[in-house]
């Protein structure tokens, strides 16, 4: 079999006039080496058939299949190096958004990001050679050894929040964090590193007013993105407070029983801390939550400044401590079952308005109160909504959230924890 010929030259990744990214290397883009020549016949498939890892749920993470294309374990068979091959189906992926991902791809270089290795060619799809992160998804890998706590929860976001500050820096949007799009791979210390993977959505924003399209399922998705508005940074910062809400209830926020009414619930920031879901989760944790979900996509903190948070902390200086005991991660099955079964690729964009004739004109005043407590701000405050108006009704202490019902949030005649800055 011919070398492929599916290459994406390095001299197109980065204009030539581009400027020496600090973040990426120090080198400038373009001394960077490309991926050297790639064929087929390089790889074979591994000695661990997928078809034989089923009954093996802790190595299901060999062969997982996404929206567009599959990932199988392969070894290379001159150096035996263990890698991960990404096959994009053609008939369902223009060449053109698989090139815009390896362009994005062969300029990144962070211990938080899967990096790309080769790159062929075959009748049937695009073929990228990656890292192996030899622990699979970060969810099979919470439940496969257990004993998850916050301490961990919070080490395992401070990687991502590591890998976006470095993309943010370098204006790359990501746009798909999710848990789908965590891995988890083992240092030289056994120490788990996470890693984040799938740039297939992920741009460089080199204006204001990019527009990206919404597909599948919304759960992760910020307000921004599901109403068509123009992205930004801060978008992937929503996703991850979700992924956070996940990771510390085993539930999603706004999931419901369709497309439509989960978009609703973004737009709205109709979400709650059940005490049920929430039992031995900190009051910092919730807090951090709420930091990331604002509507507002100004007033949600960068990466690097999320990095500061003190719960995020190794050490926290004030007092905010981290709950001690174990999560509850039972809602975690159900959670990785139902989302492996979610095959739902459509186009969402019609959702846009069923929102728009749900939504009051008087909601988007929400955009100035958020839940919970902000960065380095003022204890909660609880907000009764009623009849277009928030009137102040009490303050609240530090456990303010945890008496929310499954079904509460922000509505008319509801009680919500909000905070404003004094």
């Amino acid at each position: 079999m011919r070398s492929a010929s599916f290459r994406v030259r390095w001299s197109r990744s980065w204009p030539a006039t581009s400027k020496t990214c600090s973040w990426c290397s120090g080198l400038p883009p373009s001394r960077a080496p490309p991926p050297r020549a790639g064929s087929p016949d390089l790889y074979r498939q591994s000695d661990n058939d997928p078809a034989s890892v089923q009954s093996k749920p802790t190595n299901l993470f060999l062969f997982i299949r996404g929206r567009f294309s599959v990932v199988k374990r392969c070894d290379h068979r001159g150096t035996k190096r263990t890698v991960a091959v990404k096959q994009v189906n053609k008939k369902l992926m223009r060449r053109d958004r698989v090139t815009q991902e390896l362009n994005l791809l062969q300029r990144l270089q962070h211990p938080c990001i899967v990096s790309l290795m080769d790159t062929y060619e075959t009748p049937s799809s695009y073929a990228l050679v990656l890292e192996m992160a030899d622990q699979g998804r970060l969810l099979d890998y919470i439940v496969s050894w257990g004993n998850l706590t916050e301490e961990k929860v919070a080490c395992y976001l401070r990687n991502v929040l590591e890998a976006l500050h470095y993309l943010h820096n370098c204006r790359i949007v990501h746009l798909d964090v999710k848990p789908e799009n965590l891995l988890v791979a083992h240092t030289a210390s056994g120490q788990p590193t996470v890693k984040l993977i799938d740039f297939g959505d992920a741009v460089q924003l080199n204006s204001a007013h990019y527009v990206h399209p919404l597909l599948g399922s919304p759960e992760f998705a910020s307000p921004e993105l599901v109403l068509g508005e123009p992205v930004s940074l801060t978008s992937d910062l929503w996703s991850l407070g979700v992924v956070t809400y996940v990771l510390l209830s085993g539930a999603s926020p706004f999931l419901d029983e369709s497309a439509e009414e989960t978009c609703l619930n973004i737009c709205r920031l109709d979400f709650s801390f059940p005490r049920d879901y929430f039992q031995g989760v900190s009051q910092a944790a919730r807090d951090f939550v709420c930091l990331l979900l604002r509507t507002d996509p100004g007033r949600r903190p960068p990466a690097g400044l999320c990095l500061q948070e003190p719960w995020l902390q190794a050490g926290l200086g004030d007092g905010r401590a981290r709950a001690e005991g174990c999560l509850d991660t039972s809602r975690l099955i159900s959670f990785i079952d139902r989302r492996k079964h979610q095959t739902d690729a459509r186009p969402i964009g019609g959702v846009r308005s069923f929102i728009q004739s749900r939504l009051q004109p008087r909601i988007s005043h929400l955009h100035d109160i958020h839940s919970c407590t902000p960065l380095h701000t003022s204890a909660p405050i609880s907000v009764h909504y009623q009849g277009g108006s928030f009137g102040l009704v009490e303050e609240l202490g530090a456990g303010a959230g945890e008496g929310l019902g499954e079904d509460e949030g922000l509505g008319e005649g509801v009680l919500e924890t909000v905070c404003f800055s004094l």
